[in-house]
């Protein structure tokens, strides 16, 4: 809601510019930093919402995008030759300030770990375990076999010869009540996820294929005025990416909400369609043969952007729990390549005087992120069989440590030596 709330000021004080300077500042920052404030709690909570079809409804819930660059950029344009940019501005900011109601209709909700079945519970410290355990076994009923009982017996709790194995109540609970663990607060940007290979992997997936997300948009419009198309014909290839990407982002929510299915791997061969998309365009010297070009590209485009950031909540990445805070970090990273991205194919489009360069590059970019998207998987299971490994030896180290100490063996025997030493007859014990 402060997101919506910010996006709409930004927008209306930039009607009020007087220069570039100010609009970088009332666009730029405060609207930017409320498209920010906006955009990752929805992701964010909307994927908490669902769990089965979490793919399916997040890529749904993002073809708003596209239906708007579809609808709204025509509907701006004729507003402006209208009424002036300025009042342009104020418009938008205006209708903007929706995204509060919108916000107001969230309800975050909290994500706890499924409790694993607590077994029998065994007390971290075996030595008053074990003294428990004799004082039960020496206090049981009178043995049969032998005919003794033992002076530790409830009808003889005031023997002081055997008065030092008995525990005292209070010393009891002491030992063998656990104490509450204390509830700690989840930070509010868990930086652990950093230290997470495979969530690295993934990172530098975003941050190289975001390299070509926005260049092909910024420079499909220059490349068709290059080969000889009118301004007019070339304005559909936007429409036709935008319509394009619509179909992508519901058919990759479709694809991967199917089970069984790794959606690391589909998502692996998205971006691999994708790469040969931006290959093709400067292939195409005709109207036709662009047409297709940004149709393909498009579907591709929705695909991949639709599904990258919910993926971070999949488990191969870093899971439900911790996805609020692992999409942060990802959009920072990606962000980089978003701002350094379209500059840099600008500079190799005046360097080659080629418009085809522009999207070799973001091919480029669009490979290593593949690359990087292929190592999640192994780093996740490299470093799941680290844990597993670490956790055998633990294992092996709790069973030692379980093995019944000698003190108390010794005690034990020391016991049934006293014992027999002394008349079999119970009659003798009680005098």
């Amino acid at each position: 809601m402060v997101g919506g709330f910010l996006i709409g000021l930004g927008m209306i004080l930039a009607s009020f510019a007087r220069n570039v300077i100010e609009m970088y500042i009332t666009i730029g920052v405060v609207s930017g930093l409320g498209y920010c404030l906006s955009f990752l709690p929805t992701v964010t909570i909307l994927s908490q919402y669902f769990d089965k079809r979490r793919s399916l409804v997040t890529a749904v819930a993002s073809t708003g995008e596209c239906f708007a660059v579809f609808a709204f950029a025509p509907a701006i344009t004729a507003l402006n030759d209208l009424i002036g940019w300025r009042f342009c501005l104020l418009t938008v900011g205006a209708l903007q300030l929706n995204i509060v109601v919108c916000g107001a209709l969230l309800r975050p909700i909290v994500i706890k770990k499924q409790e694993e079945p607590k077994g029998p519970f065994k007390s971290e410290n075996q030595e008053a375990t074990y003294m428990l355990e004799n004082e039960q076994t020496l206090t049981s009923l009178d043995s049969i076999d032998s005919g003794v009982e033992v002076s530790t017996s409830p009808k003889n709790v005031a023997s002081s010869t055997k008065a030092e194995v008995l525990i005292e109540p209070s010393e009891k609970k002491a030992i063998f009540e656990p104490a509450e663990p204390k509830k700690k607060v989840p930070p509010l940007l868990d930086f652990s996820v950093l230290r997470n290979p495979s969530f690295m992997c993934y990172a530098l997936f975003g941050l190289f294929a975001t390299l070509g997300f926005f260049a092909p948009s910024l420079y499909i419009i220059p490349l068709c005025l290059s080969l000889g198309i009118d301004k007019d014909l070339s304005a559909y290839m936007l429409s036709s990416m935008a319509i394009a990407e619509v179909f992508g982002r519901i058919s990759a929510g479709w694809i991967l909400n199917k089970k069984p299915i790794n959606k690391i791997y589909i998502e692996l061969i998205f971006v691999i369609l994708l790469c040969l998309a931006l290959v093709a365009f400067p292939f195409a010297y005709n109207f036709s043969a662009l047409m297709i070009c940004s149709i393909f590209f498009g579907y591709m485009l929705g695909t991949v952007t639709g599904t990258h950031i919910p993926l971070v909540a999949e488990e191969d990445i870093v899971g439900i729990e911790k996805m609020a805070s692992g999409v942060g970090v990802y959009v920072f990273i990606q962000s980089i390549a978003g701002l350094a991205g379209p500059p840099l194919a600008g500079m190799l489009v005046d360097w080659t005087n080629n418009y085809g360069s522009a999207f070799y590059s973001c091919a480029v970019g669009m490979a290593l992120g593949a690359l990087c998207l292929a190592l999640v998987r192994p780093c996740k299971k490299g470093l799941c069989r680290k844990k597993t490994t670490v956790a055998r030896h633990e294992s092996i180290k709790c069973q030692d440590s379980q093995e019944m100490p000698v003190d108390f063996l010794e005690m034990d025997m020391g016991l049934g030596k006293s014992c027999q030493s002394l008349n079999g007859s119970p009659s003798n014990l009680h005098q």
